[in-house]
């Protein structure tokens, strides 16, 4: 199955589940809001790992991004789907994601309600070299002085604003 043949629960402003549609059709269309989950992963020093997404990608080609992004496929829970995405994208099999917060995310292309969570991981990063360019450590400091400078994907400047704003 290629990935606009994906599936997606489609969903309502309370998260709860109103259809399935293709990835294609979704993506697209922002009226059709769907879940994905985000994990930010941390090292003990505090650093935030973001990925270099794809050229290839249909969502900010070339930008720097959240740790972990994706969507929750039907009937997946979310803690399943975290701990998914972290395997499949960054090889991380070993680290117990906690829940930080929700918050809805749209633009001109698609509408997520987006279950954010996090873990501290020290180990070998091996990632999905098809979906990521490039891993790197950031110190958060860095990180807020390159917002609005469009190096990162609207999603990620949207997630850290979320987690900079509730972290204090």
């Amino acid at each position: 199955m290629n990935d606009r043949d994906e599936l997606l629960e489609i969903i309502n402003r309370e998260g709860k589940v109103i259809g399935i549609a293709p990835r294609g059709k979704v993506h697209g269309n922002p009226s059709l809001m769907h879940r994905v989950v985000h994990v930010l992963v941390f090292n003990k020093k505090g650093n935030l790992l973001l990925q270099k997404r794809s050229a290839d990608k249909d969502v900010a080609p070339g930008k720097w991004d959240t740790s972990v992004g994706g969507h929750v496929d039907p009937g997946e829970g979310l803690i399943e789907a975290a701990e998914r995405e972290m395997e499949e994208e960054l090889g991380i099999a070993k680290c117990k994601p906690q829940l930080l917060y929700t918050y809805m995310h749209t633009n001109s292309y698609e509408t997520e309600l987006v279950y954010t969570y996090s873990c501290v991981y020290e180990g070998e990063i091996l990632f999905n070299k098809q979906e990521i360019d490039e891993v790197r450590l950031w110190d958060i400091r860095d990180i807020k002085n390159h917002i609005g400078k469009d190096i990162f994907s609207d999603n990620f400047e949207h997630e850290i604003t979320t987690y900079l704003k509730r972290s204090g």
